[in-house]
């Protein structure tokens, strides 16, 4: 859970949200690299296969690091055995790592094999913790048994150029075994931070072709996917990679969103927690070239009111659609999952998705609908969008109310139970004055329908996709992610590395769209270290949860309404207006704002990027 929801909330999901809070310790700090540091690629892990013993490592005992029958290695003939006794016992194995600093990439993996004696299926009674300094990794339990080794991966960029103690817990209770078996432990770190020359956006131009059917209840879908697109890079294309983010929500064993039978490519393996899926293609696509990949895929949607989930009869499908990453000068975009944000980085494309579900169910989703009669009481929608960096939609027995909204965009409104008649009204009034407000502002609303899925039971406040928004009952909250239209949708950025540039610029977006003018609000700052910077990503804000939305959304609005009060109100207004024009489907970098900004005013903007600690 999220230490504070990610969007602006009614009072009463706060006090929620306050309570369900975790609270995870800051990374220690330490002195920035010097901005000219190169990178010096290297494995920093000592004695990462045990081959000699416990050299370079700290354990709970002599017996953790082994080569005793009982478990295999991976490689090699020595390994660490974390528990496996049966009683109560925790082990624990760590060594002090260096990250270097001035890579464009550092990345954690180890193979990790786990048996037990637990039969049960849903309740984690013995733990292995990874944590790298105070951040916790991953926890596995006896309920991610696996027949063989299973590589982790994770990107640990975040800790460049600093000493952390990588660290494993392995925890039983007072019966049945449960054995964590490591090998192979490997800390990489490689790149220059300067991209290549080639720094082309691809694939480009894709175009996804979906067909799912659903179960009685809308909460497994089947069916196929298939994406056409092309290599827009002067550097072959050999493989692609789709992300299937919502598998962050299971386990490798036991994944929601499955993929099989790929055609057009070779499925390679899965990393990144099972989020990514490498995929070979049978000849390198040059520059210009086109191609086609298809595959099966099973969405089975679990239980929860969150972004991908069911609230009872309700599913809510965000982010279930495999889609296709990004390679740039950085290389793949292949960043982890985060709860606390987005980590979400694509670039417009074109989907028709056919969902066919019973007729009892309503189906929003992104894009423009279109329902037919199906067979046997089952109804057919057809959704197209196009130039939507993603396509989600909702399944279940809402409540609908539709209206137009003074600029001629239909808005549709769909409730769960428990929303009275006039909530539901008044956010079909909010919705339709904020997305003209936005247009207004930012240049016209594109994607057709405007669909606001309302659920008071959403632990994280709201959620904003392609013509599709996930919401509470709050006027504040709904224009925000009517906001995210223009500030993501429309204007696409990297939001794993980049979040300021959808969050901050939405909720400054939402002030000026309900009349608020940021007044002094700058004044209120505080910074938590000199590490702390509104342009952090969100690997940082993943370890230092408290103060994201503190930072991101409040810092970062202030920022903007303090630039507005630099430049001139008619001078912010015609920045924000051309800017989103000039990037319009394209994808939005912090260096390209400054610039921009910089470009709008004779006011030598240096000293205030400065003070608002606004880096890129």
């Amino acid at each position: 859970m999220r230490p504070t929801p990610r969007k602006a909330l009614a009072a009463s999901a706060l006090a929620l949200a306050a309570v369900a809070a975790l609270s995870l310790p800051a990374t220690p700090a330490t002195a920035a690299p010097a901005a000219a540091d190169a990178c010096t690629p290297a494995q920093v892990v000592a004695n990462g296969g045990f081959e000699s013993g416990a050299t370079s490592w700290t354990a709970s005992s002599t017996g953790v690091v082994t080569n005793r029958t009982g478990q295999t290695a991976h490689g090699g003939g020595y390994y660490a055995w974390l528990d496996g006794t049966g009683g109560a016992h925790t082990d624990t194995l760590s060594q002090s790592v260096t990250v270097p600093s001035g890579c464009a990439g550092a990345t954690l993996t180890f193979w990790l094999h786990i048996d037990t004696a637990e039969t049960t299926s849903s309740t984690a009674y013995d733990k292995l913790t990874a944590k790298i300094g105070s951040t916790t990794l991953a926890t596995y339990s006896n309920l991610d048994k696996n027949t063989g080794y299973v590589q982790k991966s994770f990107d640990v960029s975040a800790f460049a150029g600093q000493t952390v103690t990588l660290a494993f817990t392995g925890t039983e209770d007072s019966s049945l075994q449960s054995s964590f078996v490591l090998d192979d432990i490997a800390l990489n770190a490689s790149g220059s931070t300067t991209p290549p020359a080639d720094a082309t956006r691809t694939p480009a131009a894709p175009a996804y072709t979906v067909s799912l059917s659903s179960n009685t209840a809308g909460t497994v879908w089947t069916g196929h996917e298939s994406v056409t697109f092309t290599n827009a890079s002067a550097t072959a294309l050999g493989e692609v990679y789709l992300r299937l983010w919502d598998n962050y929500h299971g386990t490798c064993s036991s994944m929601p969103i499955a993929v099989g039978n790929v055609t057009g490519g070779t499925a390679g393996a899965l990393s990144v927690g099972c989020t990514a899926l490498q995929v070979g293609l049978p000849t390198p696509l040059a520059q210009g070239q086109s191609t086609t990949i298809g595959f099966d895929l099973t969405i089975t949607v679990p239980s929860g009111a969150d972004r991908f989930g069911h609230d009872g009869s309700f599913s809510f499908i965000g982010n279930a659609l495999p889609v296709l990453a990004v390679k740039d000068g950085a290389g793949w975009h292949l960043d982890p999952y985060t709860n606390n944000g987005e980590s979400f980085y694509s670039l417009a494309a074109d989907f028709r998705v056919t969902l066919d579900h019973p007729a009892t169910l309503l189906v929003p989703a992104t894009g423009t609908s279109v329902d037919t009669a199906g067979s046997s009481g089952r109804t057919v929608t057809t959704a197209t969008a196009t130039q939507v960096r993603d396509f989600a939609w909702a399944a279940g027995p809402f409540s609908k109310i539709s209206g137009t909204s003074a600029a001629g965009t239909p808005v549709n409104v769909y409730s769960v139970s428990g929303i009275s008649s006039s909530d539901a009204s008044s956010m079909l009034s909010t919705a339709r004055t904020a997305v003209d407000a936005h247009a207004a502002r930012f240049g016209a609303y594109p994607y057709g329908e405007l669909d606001a899925v309302i659920d008071n039971s959403f632990w994280f406040g709201g959620m904003e996709y392609p013509g599709f928004v996930l919401d509470l009952v709050s006027t504040t909250a709904l224009t925000h992610e009517i906001g995210h239209q223009w500030w993501y949708g429309i204007v696409g950025d990297d939001e794993y590395n980049s979040p300021w540039l959808d969050e901050s610029f939405t909720d400054y977006a939402t002030d000026l769209a309900l009349g608020k003018t940021g007044t002094n609000c700058w004044n209120s700052v505080s910074w938590a270290s000199s590490a702390e910077k509104i342009t952090n990503s969100m690997a940082y804000w993943d370890t230092h949860s408290s103060r994201y939305s503190t930072v991101v959304y409040g810092y970062g609005k202030c920022a903007l309404h303090d630039l507005r009060r630099l430049i001139g109100d008619t001078a912010m207004a015609g920045l924000l207006k051309s800017y989103a024009t000039a990037h319009r489907y394209g994808v939005s970098t912090t260096a390209e704002f400054k610039a921009a900004a910089q470009a709008a005013t004779t006011t030598d903007l240096t000293s205030f990027w400065s003070t608002h600690r606004i880096e890129g």
